[in-house]
């Protein structure tokens, strides 16, 4: 591998789309489209912009069949690879699980799978507009609001873990914090950027998974505006390295989800 993956797209499955757009949009200040993309065919899918222009991401509605598949709100990101059926090949040979085939879709190819511990994610090989061959994504950010700024993943087995992202997208372990009973909370990184950690799993994760945390512009406006607009929370902001703040919480539709940011 000649550079790390990273994140390139951060998805919302959610069982209500108009319902999302109004918690995210007064949370982290989102708009998610009010209709479904005309690109995505017959799927419910819809773009998350920001308020620069960008966009954080996409929206997939669940439908009937999906949620009587076992389907629930969930956030979910997309780890870039130069040739997704090569990765889901190694991936599945060292233990992952293959939750949907590769395919085409307009913007690239995909395909979702799990790590051997169990924590979904989807696999891209991405189209790039014309004229945009060779540029980053930006939905992921560790200073920006608006953006996902730190990606957590709980999981039963840490060190198997980490030595399965870091053989199959190029990622390193460097640095942790005590949480005491609970464990080691392992930093990893892409290169020389801290992209997010590794934890045991704890009281609230059932299961491996993945969590994000979005940027927003002050923690205890965010903290308020989740509980006026139905939101659950599950961990109350606190104090994080670098004087920032971060808390859990579940959004309306169930989605379990992050937020940091200053306080002012």
């Amino acid at each position: 591998m000649t550079k790390p993956s990273n994140f390139i797209w951060y998805e919302l499955m959610t069982n209500d789309p108009a319902g999302a757009a109004a918690f995210y949009g007064a949370v982290v200040g989102w708009t998610i489209a009010a209709d479904r993309d005309p690109a995505a065919g017959d799927v419910d899918y819809r773009m998350i912009g920001r308020s620069d222009g960008g966009n954080a991401g996409g929206v997939l509605a669940l439908n009937a069949d999906m949620l009587a598949g076992g389907a629930r709100p969930l956030w979910i990101g997309y780890l870039h690879v130069a040739d997704v059926d090569a990765a889901v090949a190694a991936i599945k040979a060292d233990g992952g699980a293959v939750q949907m085939p590769p395919m085409d879709i307009p913007v690239g190819r995909i395909a979702m799978v799990a790590d051997p511990q169990g924590a979904p994610f989807y696999v891209m090989a991405p189209k790039p507009p014309e004229g945009s061959e060779g540029m980053e994504s930006d939905v992921f950010s560790v200073t920006e609001a608006q953006r996902v700024r730190w990606n957590e993943l709980a999981t039963s087995d840490p060190d198997a873990a980490i030595a399965f992202y870091k053989k199959h997208f190029g990622w390193g372990q460097e640095g942790e914090m005590d949480m005491g009973p609970i464990g080691a909370y392992r930093f990893i990184q892409r290169g020389d950027v801290m992209i997010g950690a590794v934890m045991p799993l704890m009281e609230g994760y059932p299961v491996p998974v993945w969590n994000f945390y979005i940027g927003v512009d002050d923690i205890d406006r965010a903290r308020e505006t989740v509980a006026a607009n139905g939101g659950t929370i599950t961990s109350e902001p606190m104090e994080i390295p670098g004087g920032e703040y971060a808390m859990n919480a579940i959004d309306p539709q169930g989605a379990p989800v992050g937020f940091v940011g200053p306080r002012k």
